[in-house]
């Protein structure tokens, strides 16, 4: 087995495990929830071929679902996120200039264009997210409050997840 296959099992597995023992039980005020599991998703190597990303994507997604009992918001939200994510790769990433299978991390990539593709995808997956599971106009204002805040907390874990793990890219 290859070290990219282990080193991304691994990580799915303790996303999972954080997500739903941990993760689950914090929420600021009712409003903001954090889903770090999302990182599991962004950071798979570019070159993943679509049909694994979405199944994986979906995978991830039903899994949480399962333990949220919320069926299929987590897993259209993350197969959103998927598709999101390979717009996104495909708009702003040459390929030419990366190894064989680079992984989108902010010691690959660089601070900025990791924020702004962490920021990006963050806010799709949680705007969908919170638009189906309310899936009405009435409380407009408070969903966009649980998005928005979700989303700050959310990317703010993943910031801070990714200096952790931080390693610079030798050229």
């Amino acid at each position: 087995m290859s070290r990219v296959l282990i080193q991304n099992f691994v990580r799915f597995v303790v996303l999972v495990l954080l997500q739903v023992f941990l993760l689950k039980n914090i929420s600021l005020y009712n409003l903001s929830m954090p889903y770090l599991y999302v990182l599991f998703i962004m950071l798979l190597p570019l070159e993943t071929p679509n049909l694994l990303l979405f199944s994986l994507a979906f995978l991830m997604g039903i899994i949480i679902d399962m333990f949220y009992d919320t069926p299929g918001l987590h897993a259209a939200a993350s197969v959103i996120l998927a598709f999101v994510r390979v717009l996104f790769v495909s708009i702003t990433v040459q390929r030419d200039g990366f190894d064989a299978e680079p992984e989108p991390t902010l010691g690959n990539m660089g601070f900025r264009w990791f924020l702004t593709y962490s920021t990006v995808l963050i806010l799709i997956h949680h705007f969908f997210l919170f638009c189906l599971e309310v899936f009405r106009f009435s409380e407009i204002q408070y969903t966009l409050l649980r998005f928005l805040s979700s989303s700050l907390f959310t990317l703010f874990l993943i910031l801070i997840t990714s200096f952790l793990f931080y390693r610079r890219k030798e050229r």
